[in-house]
């Protein structure tokens, strides 16, 4: 494998779906407002979010090589990291470099954003670099942080920010919708954290999945699952959310089964790997319904 191709690998192109997922909640919101962003805003805002989530992927990726944890973690298709770098040594610093550089371009646009937008663009954005630079190194060894910090970037900070690039209001759907987000991404990790356990404890890191065990980590998993559905259904009956939000419910079904069926799958590879595979569809089916429904 080149070392153009690793690179590309260790920036997990197969997961960047959620970036540009949330910031178009964020662009969905915006619209629903009655005020259309601009063409470029929209653009732009869509590139950093995905650049941000490429950048701490690669962050990871490397951090996680340069730790030993790439070489005893044992990978499924939603967990362990890409494998490019074990494959591929000699693209370490390459991945590096390609983390530096989509982060400089996220703060590029970042900049072009509090030129229009002021001091509210540069708390959230700030928070959102202090995210991706400290994810893998610092926050995985705090339990809670480590929980909320994946919902926090991709929730509040993701889709706020979007809102404030967009010159959008910051009202009780963005609060709602943000919530959603974060506590179906926080449970995104907290899942596939699963897997990684073992090894992770092995190099230092301290999760929830490690800290409370792999069967109250399932509890948990489930609890934040469904409470996202619970914030949903509350935004729709309080009259935060358009009626056509409920599209975003259509997947509960599925989320009900992962609730019951992780618990009982932990103990199965194959089985877990199942229940990741549906978790996934069952995170972006709800924000692709979401933006739908808020786009109506």
């Amino acid at each position: 494998m080149s070392e153009t191709a690793a690179v590309v690998r260790a920036s997990r192109p197969n997961f960047l779906l959620l970036a540009p997922l949330c910031a178009g909640l964020g662009v969905a919101l915006a619209w629903q407002q009655g005020q259309p962003p601009a063409l470029l805003d929209t653009i732009l805002v869509l590139t950093g979010a995905v650049l941000a989530h490429a950048a701490v992927n690669l962050l990871n990726e490397y951090e996680d090589f340069a730790s030993g944890l790439d070489l005893i973690t044992r990978r499924t298709p939603f967990s362990g990291g890409s494998g490019a770098l074990p494959e591929s040594p000699s693209a370490a610093t390459r991945v590096l470099i390609a983390a530096f550089g989509a982060l400089a371009l996220v703060i590029a646009i970042g900049v072009y954003f509090l030129a229009l937008r002021g001091v509210p663009m540069l708390v959230l954005g700030a928070a959102g670099v202090a995210l991706v630079l400290t994810y893998t190194r610092w926050i995985t060894r705090s339990p809670l942080i480590c929980l909320l910090a994946p919902g926090l970037g991709f929730g509040p900070v993701m889709i706020l920010g979007s809102l404030v690039a967009l010159d959008a209001r910051l009202d009780t759907a963005a609060v709602t919708v943000s919530l959603i987000s974060l506590l179906l991404v926080s449970e995104l990790l907290l899942i596939n954290q699963i897997p990684d356990a073992d090894a992770d404890c092995k190099v230092g890191r301290r999760h929830l999945v490690i800290t409370l065990g792999k069967s109250a980590a399932a509890r948990l998993v489930g609890f934040l699952l469904l409470a996202s559905y619970g914030v949903l259904a509350a935004g729709l009956v309080a009259g935060w959310l358009p009626a056509w939000s409920s599209l975003g419910l259509a997947p509960l079904p599925a989320a009900l089964w992962i609730s019951l069926r992780l618990p009982t799958a932990l103990s199965s590879p194959q089985r877990l790997n199942t229940v990741l595979g549906i978790n996934v569809a069952v995170l972006l089916a709800t924000m692709a319904l979401l933006i739908c429904g808020l786009s109506l």
